[in-house]
């Protein structure tokens, strides 16, 4: 497994990292904590060592667990974990988003309990969860870079989402010189993903690129197909039919990533072999911003195959440049995925305004 370094703060991550979001909560199936410890070591094993949590993930459940996990291997591991959101005092209501708190007092108390939980004296990384740009001021800032003085925090990063936009607020991580910022990044959903590549680029700035959901909730590792029936409770239920319907179409305008299998049906392994899924993961890190992929682990199958993505064929110049091609045309798709209200944590307005907008709009 290949490490790369998040920004210039000499923390380094795995380039396939381990999203613990999927141990902390049942919207991506039910497993005993011990079938989730489980995969969390066997992540581990097969090369994972950065593992991304955050504390309203199962309220606390998450963290707790990657802790327990993780105790007899702390010195080979980076951690991260997120604050923002106020669980304590708030109940949870289905896949609903709780209410926020970002200010400096909060973020020293959260993360403390965070710590606690994890059974952890520091965090490689602390992220701000979901902040919004005009939230994180001076007082934040300050609280940030003392608990990085006081040695609680080794990095700090901005989770964007829980929608696809958040435009402001991750140019907010850029020019504020954090060390990640993390948003839903895939070869379907490029905005704003590319754009913060772009200013990254243009700014000669620091701060690296943490991608997720890089599957497409399912369409590229192709764990969901006109045949799948997703439960009420599945997350990934929350994307319209449309979007699905037209994902599959792009699926197959994408094949040419594919290398073939063994005559046996063994996984490809680095020896010329590439599924659709590793080369998902092998588009993203095709980006040298791009420090880390959290793709959303199920099982231990899922494991064995996307953390060997690295060792696959990286994605020649040729073919990313035709998937490029591909974006600019919607993957030869001339009709509307449902998506428009999701796109944007502004109803649109701030990718509007910036004139951007995704190839289908």
């Amino acid at each position: 497994m290949n490490q790369r370094e998040l920004g210039t703060s000499g923390v380094e991550v795995s380039e396939i990292g381990f999203g613990a979001w999927v141990v902390g909560t049942d919207w991506w199936g039910d497993r005993s904590r011990q079938q989730a410890i489980d995969m969390v070591q066997h992540a581990l094993d097969q090369g994972v060592t950065y593992f991304d949590t955050g504390d309203v993930y199962g309220h606390g459940d998450s963290e707790k667990l990657i802790g327990e996990a993780l105790a007899e291997h702390r010195d080979e591991v980076t951690v991260s974990t997120k604050v923002g959101y106020d669980f304590y005092n708030n109940p949870q209501a289905g896949h609903g988003e709780l209410p926020k708190r970002i200010d400096g007092e909060w973020i020293r108390e959260a993360l403390d309990n965070s710590l606690d939980r994890l059974d952890m004296d520091y965090v490689d990384m602390l992220m701000l969860h979901n902040a919004n740009a005009d939230e994180v001021g001076a007082d934040v800032l300050a609280t940030l870079d003392d608990l990085r003085d006081e040695g609680k925090i080794e990095s700090i990063g901005w989770a964007l989402g829980p929608s696809i936009g958040w435009l402001a607020d991750g140019d907010a991580a850029v020019q504020n010189e954090f060390d990640a910022v993390q948003t839903v990044f895939n070869m379907f959903e490029q905005v704003p993903g590319q754009h913060f590549i772009d200013t990254i680029r243009e700014l000669d700035a620091d701060t690296s690129v943490i991608a997720r959901v890089p599957h497409s909730s399912g369409l590229l590792n192709e764990q969901v197909t006109p045949d799948t029936e997703l439960g009420e409770g599945d997350h990934r239920a929350h994307r319209p039919t449309e979007w699905y319907e037209t994902g599959w179409e792009k699926v197959d305008n994408v094949r040419f990533l594919e290398r073939p299998e063994h005559g046996d049906g063994e996984r490809a392994s680095g020896d010329g072999e590439r599924t659709m899924a590793q080369a998902a993961l092998q588009w993203l890190l095709y980006n040298d911003e791009v420090a880390s992929v959290t793709p959303t682990f199920r099982t231990t199958d899922d494991v064995d195959e996307w953390a060997g993505a690295p060792a696959t064929p990286a994605l020649s110049d040729e073919e990313y440049e035709r998937v490029q091609g591909l974006y600019r045309d919607n993957f030869g798709v001339d009709r509307d995925d449902g998506m428009d209200q999701l796109r944007s944590s502004v109803d649109g307005e701030d990718l509007d305004e910036s004139g951007m907008a995704p190839a289908d709009d």
